[in-house]
């Protein structure tokens, strides 16, 4: 009885001893160390978000972004990725409103797993939807969101797209260079877009500067088609110079709907006009038009070269500022990456960890880029330097057409 007694708690002694071992041995040895669901090359490569606008409206512009960060992909990754690692660009669809931005930005923070984004496509897009990666503390970097506040929004939000206020009033002083008797001046915007809406002050705030006349403000929406009452009204104004602010697909309508009204004058169109997808909606009555510009393919430096000859052998013509913005968006996060690995083995961050150190190297950085040399501000603002301004050349046609730079 008595070798019962000692030899049953026994058993049961040694049968909890080996549980807390075997417990104890799937535990990781370091807090440290990022748990394979945390880690951010848990997989073959680096996943780096694109949030760009791929239907509605807007994707006349972000099919070209598309093209930028897949460029940019393959590009990096035949170099060597980040130091050995390859980059994975995953595409999300904003489509053209605020609630696609933010469905596609949350789903690359909390399902993929990037390390950074590049997007939205349109400011009004990152005044909604960059501030949730700024809670996140995932940098964000805008290809093409041009409008007032947009590095503002926060520690984590930056852009590689230069501000409408420097931007814009290259193409006014152009235009006076080319007709120096310009006068009065017709304007236009679209008032339901926040970079729009932004431009047009640039606009306005310029002419005003410049003592041109504005003999009126006419308004539209992105989604109009009809202009033909703001068109007339304007008309008979009597500009000397028509301004507008808007997207590729109702600044194109408009654009056409002006000249088959009998206006024969100067047109100046604002970044949103900024694409040979332009062409299709315009057409022959696109030639002429004034664009200023944050990209040239005639800038002579090896990467924009590299860049060209990529981009040529796909589309055979030459890039637009919108996919070298969204390529320069790409290279960014790759440099800013490889020195984070220079310092800290990415393989031993957690992916917040990694976050923030890529967001600090960002903005620390210089980078030579299609663009020429970028920095940032403390506030993720983008110092460039290089601007320019062209007119399309459309062909006898009326189909096809290219952007001539003259300054």
């Amino acid at each position: 009885m008595l070798k019962k007694r000692f030899f049953l708690p026994l058993l049961l002694s040694l049968f909890s001893f080996g549980l807390v071992v075997a417990c104890n041995s799937s535990t990781p040895t370091s807090q440290n160390s990022p748990s394979p669901a945390e880690s951010p090359t848990n997989s073959t490569a680096i996943p780096i978000g694109a949030a760009l606008a791929q239907t509605s409206n807007v994707a006349l512009l972000g099919q070209e972004q598309v093209v930028g960060v897949k460029i940019a992909e393959k590009y990096f990754n035949d170099k060597g990725g980040v130091n050995g690692t390859p980059i994975r660009v995953v595409l999300q669809d904003t489509a053209g409103d605020e609630q696609g931005a933010i469905n596609a930005i949350n789903t690359l923070i909390t399902q993929d797993k990037v390390v950074g984004i590049v997007g939205p496509s349109l400011s009004q897009q990152a005044f909604a939807a960059s501030p949730i990666a700024d809670r996140a503390k995932v940098p964000i970097l805008g290809p093409s969101n041009t409008a007032k506040g947009i590095p503002q929004i926060g520690d984590y939000v930056g852009r590689v797209s230069a501000p409408v206020a420097i931007v814009a009033p290259n193409s006014i002083k152009a235009a006076l260079k080319i007709d120096p008797k310009i006068k009065k001046v017709a304007v236009f915007f679209a008032q339901n877009d926040a970079f729009s809406k932004s431009e047009t002050e640039t606009f306005q705030q310029t002419l005003k500067d410049l003592k041109l006349d504005i003999v009126t403000v006419q308004k539209f929406q992105t989604t109009d088609t009809d202009f033909q009452n703001q068109a007339t009204a304007a008309i008979n104004a009597k500009p000397d110079l028509i301004v507008i602010s808007g997207l590729v697909a109702d600044g194109g309508n408009l654009v056409k709907q002006l000249r088959q009204l009998g206006y024969k004058g100067l047109i100046i169109g604002g970044n949103g006009l900024n694409t040979s997808n332009l062409f299709p909606v315009c057409q022959a009555q696109c030639d002429g038009i004034l664009v200023a510009q944050a990209y040239s393919p005639e800038l002579d430096n090896p990467i924009n070269k590299e860049f060209i000859a990529a981009y040529e052998a796909e589309k055979k013509k030459l890039p637009p500022q919108f996919t070298a913005q969204a390529f320069t968006g790409i290279q960014v996060f790759v440099e800013a990456l490889k020195r984070v690995d220079d310092k800290n083995k990415i393989s031993t961050l957690s992916l917040e960890q990694l976050r923030q150190q890529l967001n600090q190297e960002i903005l620390t950085g210089k980078y030579n880029t299609v663009l020429g040399e970028i920095s940032f501000t403390p506030e993720g603002e983008i110092v460039q330097n290089k601007f320019y301004v062209a007119r399309i050349k459309m062909d006898a046609d009326g189909k096809n057409g290219k952007f001539t730079f003259i300054q």
